[in-house]
């Protein structure tokens, strides 16, 4: 990633980091389900539950973006608990895409092409860390 984009994620995500985790992790996970909805039976604890980890884990790999080493250990534990879910690498694009929605309705205005570029690289680079550690 560049210098450019991590700032933009980290400024993007400032703006979104203080939505109530249940708002944000609802509208992700309504939209994974109502669009891919073969991954539901994967996330078998309540929801709520899910909806804090999610934002819990993007908050924290967006402080660290910068610092990628500082991370790659909750990054190799995510990897691991997703192989044991059942998570397999042709997920990861429709995870990724449904990420992208979610940004950009809760950005609305905020939301451009150069954000939309960042945060793709963002993904790509936790997907690549991911799958290397899985």
């Amino acid at each position: 990633m560049t210098i450019q984009e991590i700032n933009i994620v980290k400024r993007t995500w400032k703006l979104l980091r203080d939505v109530d985790p249940q708002l944000l992790g609802d509208v992700f996970y309504r939209r994974l389900f109502l669009t891919y909805p073969s991954v539901r039976p994967m996330f078998r604890e309540p929801m709520t539950t899910q909806y804090h980890k999610f934002v819990d884990m993007l908050s924290l790999i967006v402080s660290r973006i910068d610092r990628p080493e500082e991370v790659m250990s909750e990054i190799a534990q995510l990897a691991q608990r997703h192989e044991r879910y059942g998570v397999k690498p042709e997920h990861y694009p429709v995870v990724g895409e449904t990420l992208l929605w979610t940004l950009e309705q809760g950005l609305g205005n905020q939301w451009n092409n150069d954000v939309k570029q960042a945060w793709e690289a963002c993904y790509q680079t936790l997907v690549q860390a991911m799958l290397e550690k899985a």
